[in-house]
Order: C-alpha cells, then structure tokens, then sequence
C-alpha cells in the first residue's frame, strides 16, 4: 500500500510531521483528520511518475483558475447551500440543483467543475479549493472544518451569517457615501461649467469697460482663464498654457488612483496609506471600527468550526484588508506560537482598544473566545452604524456652507465691478 508523507497542525495548533499508509490521496488525508490533525500538504512518498498530491484547503490548483464572483451571489449561493443541506439533501445533489439555478458566469462553471470533483471522489473543501478566485482561502477552510467534524450544514449557516452581515456592513459605509460624492460631483461640474462658460463672457464686458477690478474679480478672472488654457507672461500679456487646467483636473483622480495602486503593490506602501486612513479625523475612527468588526468576526467563526487558532489568525491574517492589522494579526500569531496567551500581544499591539482585549481576556478564561469576539464583532457593527449615520447628517450641513461659500463668492467676483460700472455712469 502507498505511503503518504503529511504536514498537519494538531489541536493546539504546532506542525505535525509524519506518513501514512492509504490507497489514495483522499483516504490519506481522511486518515490524518481521524488522528485529530489538520492536513497542510499530503504527497505521495516514492517518486512516481504520476503525482499523487492531495489538493488541501488553502492550496491552489492554478490551471483551474478562473474569473471571480461576486461577493453577493457568493453570499446567495452559500445561503442557498447551507438551506439545502439542512433539510438533508446530498452534497452532489444540492451542487447540481444550485448549478442549474445559476446564470451562465464563473459562478456556474466552478459549480459544474466541484460537482465533478466530488462525484470523482475528493471532498467539498478540495474540490472549492481548486477555484481560488471564487472560493477564498477563508471559505475553504469552513468548509474542511465542517466536513471534518461532520457538522457541514451548521457550518454552511455560520459561513452565510458571516458573509451576510459583512455585505450588509460594506452596504452601508458604501451607500452613506454615495450622496456626499453624487453631491460634490455635480457641484464640482456646475462651479467648473461656470468658470469655463459663463466667467469669460463677464471678463469680455469688464475689457470693453477698460476699468480697475476688484481683488477678488482678478482672482476668479485667473481662476476661469487657467481652467481655459491661458496665463500671464512676466509682461503681463494673456498667453496658452501648454496643458489646460480643465485637463489637470479631469486626470488628477485618475493620476492619483494609478499612483495609490502602484504604492499598494508594496507591503511598505500599503502599510503606510492603511495608516494614513486610520488617522483621518472622524473616517478614521470609521475604517477602524469596520477593520476590528471584520477581523473579530472572521478569527471568531473560525474558531467557531473548529479552525486551530494558529492557522485562523493566519487566514484572519490574510483576509482583514488592512496591513496595520495584518502586521497585528502576525505579531500576535508568532507570541501565541511561543505560548502566550491571545489578550496579552493583542494588547501589546496598540491596534485596538481594552473592550476588545478584555472581552478576548474573559472568551479565553471562559472557554468562549469565538463568542466572544462575535459580540465584539456585533457592538463594533452597530457603533459603524451609528458613526456613519452621524457622519452623513454631519456633511450635509457642512456641504450646504462650503458651496453657499463658493457660489456667493462667484456672486460677489462677478457684480462688484458692475456695481462700480453702474455708478460711474449715473455719476454716484
């Protein structure tokens, strides 16, 4: 019988090395779970032409690879799974009924591609994991703690709640902004039409009237005539820029998001702008909260399924979306690995307040971290909630003042040398 050299974490999350006699790849790794292990790399021990490898949670198969999906059908599909599990239906069957029940995308495909893998033999998690782009490693690994503990369906409805309530938190910040934006663009497009179009028609009337103008006439003149294209020499004469300034201010937000997408392709970068966000007054304490929400609800529902707390703080790790918190999760990772417990190098991160290092404190004493730091997860929803509605209601005053500000401005640039034209001829 083939032998199988294995990689595994046990309980308490150290490595486990050692082999196992099995007929197959999947009989191996079914064997290793059986000792209480978690399996990281299964291979074939010999050297047979034919690869016998085990495709586990968290590795890629890159030739299966294909687009992505959206995080919301996602959300509808594992809904739709974990309902169908529940009521006891097999896990083929309930693949193929989905499958059928998806429009023609990356979703169905990937759908067809596990339904055969696991017809042929592999498990859920195995077969998910061969489609990165659709199935995260955070997915995948639910999905084999579930099947490991045979609690599949349970962990389906943990894995739907958790994806449903951070949709509906990513739902909210996204549609608070959406009005303060839509807001400031079609200001920004009126205040621009007017500098373009209707301030040169003034400055025309001001030039034939050959008459002194007002400081804040000049400036708005010089505004309007940089937004067209022209300047002023050293002699004073009206001359064509080499680029217009409509043309700096069309292509800045472009420049800028191709600038901050190259910064992010380094950790360093990536760090430095995650902090720069965090620190930003009022938004700050936003993104803040929503990171602490997401990274405690995503360490607490694995750790719920049986996930080992090494390996879910890696996954957390690598799914938190903010690299102030990824170095956190890291730090606290390597000082539990050396024995520590979790609230002391949480607390020694500085990354979050004693609410949350106490309720990890208490979950730890208790026996109940997953939750825990699902009740953290939950105030911490609920305080987003109330900062962003704050935030909102904050800028719509805040909005009406600065374009009053910059319309009475116009305003004001505009008629104040007529108003001098207007007494000069009826001689006041």
């Amino acid at each position: 019988m083939p032998k199988f050299q294995y990689e595994a974490m046990d309980a308490q999350g150290k490595e486990v090395k050692d082999e196992v006699e099995a007929p197959n790849s999947e009989e191996a790794v079914a064997k290793i779970r059986a000792q209480g292990y978690f399996p990281t790399k299964v291979k074939q021990k010999g050297g047979q032409k034919k690869a016998a490898a085990a495709t586990l949670p968290g590795q890629r198969r890159k030739s299966a690879s294909i687009g992505g999906v959206g995080q919301k059908q996602l959300t509808n599909f594992t809904r739709q799974l974990s309902t169908l599990m529940d009521a006891g239906l097999p896990i083929l069957r309930s693949l193929r009924i989905l499958e059928q029940q998806q429009k023609p995308g990356p979703l169905r495909v990937a759908l067809r591609t596990v339904a055969e893998d696991v017809e042929g033999g592999m498990t859920l998690s195995e077969a998910m994991a061969a489609h990165p782009k659709v199935f995260d490693r955070l997915y995948c690994n639910m999905i084999a703690a579930g099947e490991a503990g045979g609690v599949l369906d349970v962990i389906l409805q943990r894995l739907a709640e958790f994806m449903e309530k951070a949709q509906k938190l990513k739902r909210k910040v996204i549609g608070a902004m959406i009005y303060p934006i839509a807001v400031i663009t079609f200001a920004f497009m009126i205040v621009a039409g007017i500098m373009v179009f209707v301030v040169p028609k003034f400055k025309t009337i001001f030039d034939d009237f050959d008459t002194t103008l007002p400081g804040p006439t000049v400036l708005l003149m010089s505004m309007s005539e940089w937004m067209i294209g022209y300047t002023a020499d050293a002699n004073g004469e009206r001359v064509p820029m080499s680029i217009p300034g409509w043309a700096y201010v069309i292509f800045s937000p472009v420049l800028f998001f191709i600038v901050w997408k190259l910064i992010r392709k380094f950790e360093g970068g990536r760090y430095a702008l995650d902090l720069v966000k965090l620190k930003i007054p009022i938004l700050g304490n936003i993104l803040t909260k929503t990171a602490i929400a997401r990274f405690t609800r995503t360490l607490g529902t694995l750790i719920s399924a049986g996930v080992p707390i090494l390996e879910a703080l890696n996954i957390t790790k690598d799914t938190s979306g903010n690299e102030v918190y990824v170095r956190a999760m890291g730090r606290v990772h390597d000082s539990i690995r050396e024995g520590e417990s979790f609230a002391e190098p949480l607390r020694a991160s500085k990354v979050v307040d004693s609410l949350v290092v106490n309720m990890v404190d208490v979950g730890e004493e208790t026996g109940d971290l997953d939750k825990m730091l699902v009740k953290v997860a939950d105030n911490y929803d609920d305080e987003v909630e109330t900062l962003v509605a704050s935030l909102v209601s904050m800028l719509e005053p805040v909005m009406v003042i600065v374009l009053g500000l910059i319309v009475g401005f116009i305003v004001i640039a505009l008629f104040l040398p007529m108003v001098s034209l207007v007494n000069s001829l009826t001689g006041g």
